[in-house]
């Protein structure tokens, strides 16, 4: 891509001393290895909303689905206050054209999945969602979201990085002054890499285009980007990307000679036993591709739908 992504990211997470004893939470990978690609855009609810550096720790109390954030010692409620900032930051948030975001996991603030909230008895229960990290959610339901702990592991890393950069291809789909015959061409180049989430999503979305020329094309987009997010939102799993392995040879069922064939399945076999990871049947794929020089599959972004660089492919 030849400009980087931009992405709103907990700002501790990024080295900023924000945090409540003014430490920070700083993430390597974030800033090191995602960084090389996406433009940060960093926010700390606490800070942002008024409250100093150093504070006293806060918490999520009562019902999960409503809670309340106060201090942890002395009670005080900051419920309003957080609440009229992620009001006003979320429409900021607009103008900065974002096509994902990290949050800060555990955060009462920016925690996005099993933070505690603490009931009228003192217990604890792993139920919750930041409030910030909530109306961020609420007011994108679309958007790419992540916890930087989940990053750590490589098929929900993985996963993530993939929608941030093919949410960031539909957004660029959608300022090219987007027509019906643009979007055809947009659902074939990511058909294979649809085809690896999900079979059921693909089946809906091809209707969608087939139907297309005789739909309003904002109700077509808007219909297309849902469904192409909840595919995404599904992992693509070692039997799917098996499937699609499998799909990809029937172009070449032509071309190859018998010893290509034996070579190619069996890296097939072995990934789908997870002794290789799935870099390396895609490797073969990619020269057979280069070989026979086989358009239609040139143009998939299942075989590149984030840089190489980042190896996301090479786990097993």
């Amino acid at each position: 891509m030849d400009k980087k992504i931009r992405v709103g990211v907990s700002s501790c997470l990024l080295g900023n001393q924000v945090r409540y004893d003014g430490g920070h939470k700083h993430d390597r990978y974030i800033t090191d290895i995602l960084g090389v690609y996406f433009d940060f855009v960093p926010v700390c609810p606490e800070v942002e909303c008024g409250l100093a550096v150093p504070r006293e720790t806060m918490r999520l109390v009562g019902n999960a689905e409503n809670p309340r954030l106060v201090t942890s010692k002395t009670g005080i409620d900051h419920t309003s206050r957080m609440t009229d900032f992620c009001l006003r930051k979320v429409i900021e948030l607009e103008k900065e054209n974002l096509s994902a975001f990290i949050f800060k996991k555990d955060s009462p603030s920016s925690g996005l999945h099993r933070v505690k909230v603490y009931n009228n008895s003192g217990m604890a229960g792993k139920t919750g969602r930041g409030l910030f990290a909530a109306a961020v959610v609420k007011a994108n339901p679309l958007l790419p979201v992540e916890e930087e702990g989940r990053l750590n592991d490589a098929p929900l890393r993985e996963n993530f990085i993939e929608k941030v950069f093919c949410y960031q291809r539909w957004k660029d789909f959608l300022t090219q002054k987007p027509d019906y015959k643009k979007l055809i061409s947009f659902h074939a180049r990511h058909k294979l890499q649809l085809m690896a989430h999900s079979t059921k999503h693909l089946s809906v979305m091809g209707k969608l285009v087939a139907a297309g020329k005789n739909t309003e094309p904002a109700e077509l987009f808007s219909s297309y980007q849902e469904n192409l997010v909840e595919a995404l939102g599904l992992k693509a799993t070692v039997k799917k990307n098996v499937n699609v392995l499998q799909h990809i040879m029937g172009y070449f069922k032509k071309q190859l000679t018998s010893d290509e064939k034996t070579e190619l399945l069996s890296l097939i076999d072995k990934y789908s036993r997870l002794y290789l990871p799935l870099v390396v049947p895609l490797t073969l794929i990619n020269h057979y591709i280069r070989k026979y020089e086989v358009e239609y599959l040139q143009n998939q972004t299942y075989l590149e739908p984030h840089p190489a660089e980042l190896m996301l492919r090479n786990h097993v």
